[in-house]
């Protein structure tokens, strides 16, 4: 059996200011109309023996996780939380720790298929050849990784060379190379020798486990603490805080695969990328007759090599050459698609001043809908809130501010103190500040509210829970 590891933890901050921290690049639809990680999971679908994916996420994004999975009626084998970041060799470990203690006697044998939830693969009949190649290699007890056979001379990604054949199109991995400058960057790509570390790995559960004990004990440790400590969350599965938290971060290919005298290359050319920058988003979707791609409403006039991305407004350009616009409700950035790479850097800028662009989008989903902030000033901020039907916003109080809420759409339910009425289209109530609140929709389409807060602060932690369908209880999230 093939289990498919969908490792859904990662920020994107190259690709801001769509992609965020609340709300992450394998969160986005950026090539097709499914989001990243819809497409990553669905890609395994069809790979023969193939079980449902075990997805590890970080802790804040499980309800938008939970509901992309929702909507392509794909019921993962667990949902893992990531109460904190630890790259990807601490992730796949708890993962192949849960699948021991969840399974049955063989879960050790089981083959972990190990996938970032946010690379594209254009040839998926490809992808499944290598697969199931890497598969009779992890059978034999060797850890598989995927290089991916080079188009060009590449400084942004690191690379394998290949050593001997170990089987069909299959090679032990001589050694891994850092990026490389451009110069001997084009000399792999001129010998051959080397092809690109994807960062896809296949292996056994337990010669992972093996191969983790040997080279990062205290890491396993951690790990083996970490899910023995687990508990159950609604859908979720939430690791125990500590002990991951104590664990080293750490690659799996620094970890184990670097050290490792089992490590084989299954070499894969089906239209990899990475999606990593903004010129690669442009490499990875098809150009119009000079070049450009364009998302939303935008308007071009003698423009080359352009990617524009409008989500919200109209973009319009006159004479730009090679460059990146990409506009959201609440930032726009521009560069030149050369240094498209260094968007970090204005991100790294955004968080040194605590601007909440970095994590949020003006519009922010929640496990009940969503908000989004229209307009805010000096003590006021005014919010449309949608709420799904049958869902539930927590039962709530604030300190610092008072709420009005006008349905627009749909109907109501809302506690109010000891009150519980039903508010209508162009209905209103006021919420005091310090009264116990809560709002619902019994009703079948969606429901939208404007709310107004009113107060000395407004922010998102001035929220006391008392009850939650969603299990946030006393939390701020």
């Amino acid at each position: 059996m093939i289990i498919p590891v969908v490792l859904s933890g990662g920020a994107g901050t190259r690709l801001w200011p769509l992609s965020r921290g609340l709300y992450p690049k394998q969160l986005l639809p950026l090539v097709s109309e499914r989001t990243m990680l819809q497409e990553t999971v669905l890609r395994t679908s069809s790979i023969a023996d193939c079980a449902a994916p075990l997805v590890v996420c970080n802790e804040a994004h499980r309800f938008l996780v939970a509901e992309q999975l929702r909507r392509i009626e794909l019921e993962p084998h667990a949902i893992l939380l990531e109460p904190v970041g630890r790259n990807t060799a601490p992730a796949v470990a708890v993962a192949a720790m849960h699948l021991v203690l969840a399974g049955d006697a063989d879960a050790r044998s089981q083959i972990m298929l190990v996938l970032p939830a946010d690379h594209v693969i254009a040839d998926e009949a490809a992808f499944h050849a290598a697969v199931t190649l890497g598969a009779e290699q992890a059978r034999k007890g060797k850890l598989v990784t995927f290089g991916i056979v080079p188009d060009r001379a590449e400084t942004g990604y690191g690379y394998i060379k290949k050593g001997e054949p170990c089987g069909d199109s299959s090679f032990a991995v001589e050694r891994f190379v850092e990026k490389p400058a451009a110069a001997i960057a084009q000399e792999y790509f001129r010998s051959g020798e080397y092809l690109w570390n994807s960062g896809m790995f296949m292996f056994r559960v337990d010669r992972y486990l093996d191969e983790l004990e040997k080279f990062q004990p205290e890491m396993i440790e951690h790990c083996r603490a970490a899910v023995t400590e687990a508990a159950e969350d609604l859908d979720f599965i939430r690791l125990g805080v500590d002990s991951f938290s104590a664990s080293a971060g750490d690659s799996i290919d620094y970890a184990v695969m670097e050290k490792t005298d089992d490590a084989v290359v299954v070499p894969l050319a089906a239209g990899w990328s990475d999606v990593g920058d903004w010129s690669s988003l442009h490499a990875a979707k098809t150009p119009d007759d000079r070049n450009n791609v364009t998302v939303g409403d935008v308007l071009l006039e003698d423009c080359d090599d352009c990617y524009a991305h409008a989500t919200s407004r109209m973009i319009a350009a006159v004479g730009l050459q090679d460059h990146v616009i990409v506009e959201t409700a609440d930032a726009v950035m521009v560069a030149p698609r050369s240094q498209s790479q260094h968007v970090k850097k204005i991100v790294e800028k955004l968080k040194n001043s605590e601007r909440t662009e970095t994590s949020l989008h003006r519009e922010v989903f929640r496990p009940w809908g969503s908000y989004d902030s229209i307009d805010n000033g000096n003590r006021y901020q005014v919010k449309r809130l949608t709420v799904k039907p049958g869902a539930v916003l927590s039962l709530q109080k604030h300190h610092h501010r008072a709420e009005h809420w006008i349905v627009v759409t749909g109907t109501a339910e809302i506690t109010r103190g000891e009150e519980t009425f039903l508010l209508t289209e162009n209905q209103s109530t006021y919420i005091p500040l310090g009264t116990v609140h809560r709002i619902a929709n019994p009703g079948n389409v969606p429901l939208e509210i404007i709310e107004v807060q009113s107060g000395s602060y407004l922010g998102e932690d001035d929220i006391v829970r008392f009850e939650d369908t969603y299990g946030r209880a006393g939390r701020k999230d």
